[in-house]
């Protein structure tokens, strides 16, 4: 889908496209969604005072993605895949900033050691490498640093006919919001919405023990997507 066709798709979005010239383009694709809902009052000790939880319904959620990173690039550059393709791991929860609904990261892992330098640069976002491998059925991610880890096995079943309000909650955020010392930084996003299939896990093998209180069970909820062309702006700052 072109940019300019992308940019017009906008009856999904809870608030509107940011003023000025978008700054990225990039794609997430072939993306696992597990979702976890999880207590709050826990979740408080992993999240900046300047944040408010956002929650569905009075409960809180985080959520791992794994999805692969295509084509990132500056909006008058060509992408470089040894730079621009790479798998990524987040864990993420859902906040409120400056009366916006928005992501915040617990953890974000890439599988290229110059391509998380480069986005740590850039983005201030704290990626860590790991070492990740995927295929078709499986997303298999190490990081010896911390000994963390997730192995997934999975089969994608069919599309989902109509996504539930809980679904559109979870995965429709067009701003990512990320702590620094300093600041509070701000990243607004836009793409169309995400098409959603039915997956069915054959295996979670997840261990990751700054999260063990939270994820300590099956996930409530689980998606697949082929993905999403994704339009990003430049980082605003907010200081603290």
């Amino acid at each position: 889908m072109r940019i300019t066709e992308i940019l017009k798709n906008v009856e999904h979005r809870t608030f509107k496209l940011p003023e000025g010239n978008w700054s990225y383009y990039q794609e997430w694709n072939n993306a696992i969604f597990l979702h976890w809902k999880v207590d709050v009052n826990q979740l408080k000790n992993l999240v900046p005072e300047d944040l408010e939880i956002d929650l569905f319904e009075n409960e809180a959620w985080v959520s791992v993605v794994a999805f692969t990173m295509e084509r990132i690039r500056t909006r008058n550059l060509p992408s470089f895949p040894p730079i621009s393709n790479f798998h990524e791991l987040n864990i993420r929860t859902y906040v409120r900033y400056r009366g916006r609904p928005g992501v915040y990261f617990l953890s974000i892992e890439g599988g290229k050691l110059i391509s998380c330098h480069v986005a740590k640069f850039l983005s201030d976002l704290p990626y860590r490498y790991s070492k990740i491998k995927r295929n078709n059925g499986s997303f298999i991610n190490n990081n010896s640093v911390s000994n963390d880890f997730i192995h997934l096995t999975f089969k994608i079943e069919d599309p989902k006919a109509e996504k539930t309000k809980l679904e559109k909650w979870l995965t429709e955020r067009y701003v990512l919001f990320q702590d620094t010392d300093k600041a509070i930084n701000e990243f607004d996003i836009h793409h169309i919405e995400w098409p959603i299939y039915e997956v069915d896990m054959n295996e979670i093998n997840f261990n990751y023990p700054k999260f063990k209180s939270l994820l300590n069970s099956a996930p409530n909820l689980k998606q697949y997507s082929p993905g999403v062309q994704v339009i990003a702006w430049a980082k605003k700052q907010y200081p603290k």
